[in-house]
């Protein structure tokens, strides 16, 4: 049976509304104010002041710009702070253009395997679909940053510069799109035709110097090698030689990457705790370790993301790798996250309409997903129960530049943690041994459409 939106029903909607003076009130206000300052709730703005018990970042934040390569920052973000103290200065950062021009190159071939594994598929066929849908987007997820570095190594930024298009990739990313989706078209066309391997391989192949050459004139060259000297903070020179991308990994990078893995939050009931998952077509190297998440409950999460901002007689102190839903109950201006800034309800009047989606309900319905990637660099720790301690607020290193909140360093409500934190990377070794045994064990393989799998690319 349908129902149609009719006159008589359409005239006791516009009723209600007029005879409502709250209503009324509300309408003005919003003909000339951002929506979320009318319902900004300024008592929980003040809950969450800045204070941490324990802080590590005396750095300057760094800015992705117009760009999504917010995971790529919050990586390099990770490994900088041990580079700079073994070159005895107080800044330094990675060229972030060097790990995107191999990331877009590596994607690119991936998605082409992944066009060519589905060719068989009709075009409209759900995961080729969601394939063409974004062919050369930015983001990424932790194991494709470690992928990028174990193959292609970094270098410093005054090796390569951020270009325009590196800062603003609006305009590479649609160049990008059309030549691969025009490469899908012919290599679809090709393979229904009956072309040998061989065939297909060679025009993949002229596709992907195609993007080598789109990529080098908007990003660069990549170096294979450069000499590496520089200033420590007491003016002392230092000359290293002639380093390869990845020589200098090795020498200067100081967290043991490789060891680390990505523990994630879903709490659908489908997705059980303690079982590791990948998700259908996901990653960006052809022949890396597969994106690989394991699930556990948020408490451990919180534990394990404190424990490390605080450090241990073996572990020393470091930031925290996390993904996020960034654009969830957030004052941009101020830095802030809390799970109840802004009372929705009250000015909308949805109250009766049921209780606010939980976090699973908003993962199946498609309401929320990891969308943005950053840091955590301090934690505010109270006494808990027994011996314990809680958090009750996190210091957050964000990617957006150092003009808005604390010189670009924000602050999260811990009760925001819970509700929209899905990942963090953290060692191996740092988890209870059932989970370390669970990380061995063959993943359950997600949709390409999973909302887990979505890529860390907000701006």
């Amino acid at each position: 049976m349908t129902s149609p939106l009719t006159p008589d029903l359409l005239e006791r909607f516009a009723k209600a509304v007029d005879a409502d003076p709250g209503a009324r009130m509300m309408q003005n206000a919003l003909a000339r104010t951002d929506v979320d300052t009318v319902v900004l709730d300024h008592a929980r703005m003040l809950s969450v002041p800045r204070s941490m018990s324990h802080l590590l970042d005396d750095w300057e934040a760094t800015d992705q710009k117009q760009s999504g390569r917010c995971w790529m920052f919050a990586g390099l973000n990770l490994l900088r702070v041990g580079v700079a103290a073994r070159l005895g200065v107080k800044e330094f950062e990675f060229s972030q253009s060097h790990l995107q021009f191999w990331d877009k190159l590596e994607k690119a071939n991936h998605w082409l395997e992944s066009i060519l594994a589905t060719a068989d598929r009709d075009v409209d066929d759900r995961t080729v679909a969601h394939l063409l849908a974004s062919p050369a987007e930015d983001g990424g997820q932790w194991n494709m940053f470690l992928a990028l570095v174990a193959k292609h190594g970094l270098v410093p930024k005054e090796v390569m510069p951020e270009t325009q298009s590196s800062s603003k990739t609006n305009k590479l990313n649609r160049d990008l799109s059309s030549l691969l989706r025009r490469a899908a078209h012919d290599l679809r066309k090709r393979h229904a035709a009956g072309a040998s391997d061989e065939e297909v391989a060679a025009t993949k192949e002229e596709v992907l110097a195609a993007v080598h050459r789109v990529l080098s004139l908007h990003l660069g060259t990549p170096p294979t090698s450069f000499t590496w000297q520089w200033r420590d903070s007491d003016k002392g020179f230092h000359r290293d030689g002639e380093l390869t991308p990845r020589e200098f990994v090795e020498r200067y990078v100081t967290l043991p990457i490789d060891d680390y893995v990505c523990v994630v939050h879903d709490p659908r009931p489908s997705s059980p705790f303690g079982r590791t998952f990948t998700v259908e077509h996901l990653g960006n190297v052809v022949g890396a370790p597969q994106v690989v998440y394991l699930n556990v409950e948020m408490p451990l999460i919180k534990q394990l993301a404190a424990d490390a901002l605080v450090g241990s007689a073996d572990r020393p102190a470091e930031p925290v790798w996390f993904g996020c839903d960034v654009g969830q109950m957030l004052d941009g201006d101020l830095g802030l996250w809390h799970a109840s800034l802004y009372d929705y309800d009250e000015l909308y009047g949805t109250q009766q309409l049921g209780p606010v989606l939980t976090k699973a309900d908003r993962l199946y319905h498609h309401g929320t997903s990891m969308t943005h990637a950053m840091l955590l660099t301090g934690v505010n720790l109270v006494d808990g129960p027994g011996d314990s301690q809680v958090p009750t607020r996190w210091r957050v290193e964000n990617s957006w530049g150092t003009e808005k909140a604390d010189k670009g360093f924000w602050t999260m409500d811990d009760s925001w943690f819970d509700e929209y934190v899905f990942e963090i990377a953290v060692p191996r070794s740092a988890l209870p041994e059932h989970l370390r045994n669970a990380l061995d064990q063959e993943p359950i393989v997600l949709p390409a459409w999973d909302p887990m799998g979505a890529l860390a690319t907000f701006h």
